[in-house]
């Protein structure tokens, strides 16, 4: 696997009539099952999506578009077999053992649909702070604006790991005299927004960055980099630093170093049949063109699998995976 994105790297702004982030896991999800229970080779027919041979009384395989990092404790169990992940780091928590996971978990690539992303904290430029370190020595009263979706979305374990790097938790905020606000949808969307604007929270921490940074910036807030040293320790727990880059937003002063939040995995795990990961494979390429993603019409598989900057591939590949791909000279 490749390092860490290099820093400055820029990207084009999505376009705003594009298919959500929750469409394309779902249509990727349907559209692979479509083409598997067309195969005459894949015997498993009746789906959920779930696929089982007729009358058996247990689940052959099962895939799920969910992008929670709980669905990889599923796939961990042996409940699921295919699901995704978003961000695609956040699946070294499973590698490492990391909570919520009890022992390491031999997960496995299959591709990364891409999906450039940062990982934001703005704070109120009337706090007087400009680094997460301030925030852990100051202990101020911060009222917290966190999304709303919880606990089952990945960027709430993305905020605990990038609070506790610089020696901060939800819990030590609360006790500074501090409020945690979970609101509804990204910092651009209502009410969330209107909040903001109101001035009834003081710190940011989301993803979707590129939806609202002029939003924060307009609202009287300023963006704060991570700490090298934070950042050096989320490396070692299998995150990659990037920059939400000046160049690509009008009101942003200067580049703000922060973690990654690219890419949706999908993955499997390594105990999955050879056979059953490379007729997903098959299926999948089969039906790319069918499959919208944030930046087009068709999945461009070629750049699903080179561990590009917005399609890492922060693990190994399922070996049919990965001869799949070779086979199609994706890979080298």
């Amino acid at each position: 696997m490749s390092g860490s994105e290099p820093t400055g790297v820029t990207s084009n702004r999505y376009p705003e009539q594009r298919p959500r982030a929750a469409t394309v896991r779902s249509r990727l999800m349907i559209e692979v099952a479509s083409e598997l229970v067309g195969r005459t080779d894949f015997g498993p027919k009746q789906a959920r999506i779930s696929f089982r041979h007729q009358g058996a009384d247990s689940w052959a395989m099962s895939i799920f578009g969910s992008d929670a990092l709980s669905t990889a404790l599923e796939v961990a169990a042996g409940n699921v077999d295919f699901a995704i992940l978003n961000p695609a780091t956040v699946v070294s928590k499973a590698i490492l053992g990391h909570e919520p996971f009890i022992k390491p978990v031999p997960l496995r690539a299959i591709a990364t649909v891409p999906s450039q992303d940062r990982l934001g904290v703005a704070i109120s430029t009337q706090m007087g702070l400009r680094t997460l370190e301030q925030v852990a020595t100051e202990r101020l009263p911060l009222r917290v604006s966190l999304r709303g979706q919880r606990p089952d979305h990945s960027v709430h374990a993305v905020v605990d790991d990038a609070l506790a790097a610089h020696g901060i938790t939800l819990q030590s905020i609360r006790q500074w005299g501090g409020a945690i606000k979970y609101h509804p949808g990204i910092p651009h969307q209502e009410p969330r927004s209107s909040a903001i604007r109101r001035g009834e929270v003081d710190l940011i921490i989301d993803e979707g960055i590129y939806n609202w940074v002029d939003v924060a910036i307009d609202a009287g807030f300023e963006f704060i980099s991570f700490g090298e040293d934070a950042l050096s320790s989320l490396e070692a727990d299998g995150y990659r630093r990037s920059v939400i880059a000046a160049d690509d937003y009008e009101l942003l002063d200067g580049d703000v170093a922060t973690v990654d939040f690219s890419g949706f995995l999908i993955y499997t795990h390594a105990r999955v049949d050879d056979e059953i990961v490379t007729a997903f494979c098959e299926s999948l390429n089969a039906r790319r063109d069918r499959i919208p993603w944030q930046g087009g019409a068709e999945l461009p598989l070629e750049r699903m699998v080179i561990d590009a900057p917005d399609a890492p591939i922060p693990i190994e590949f399922h070996p049919a995976a990965d001869a799949y791909w070779r086979g199609l000279g994706y890979l080298r």
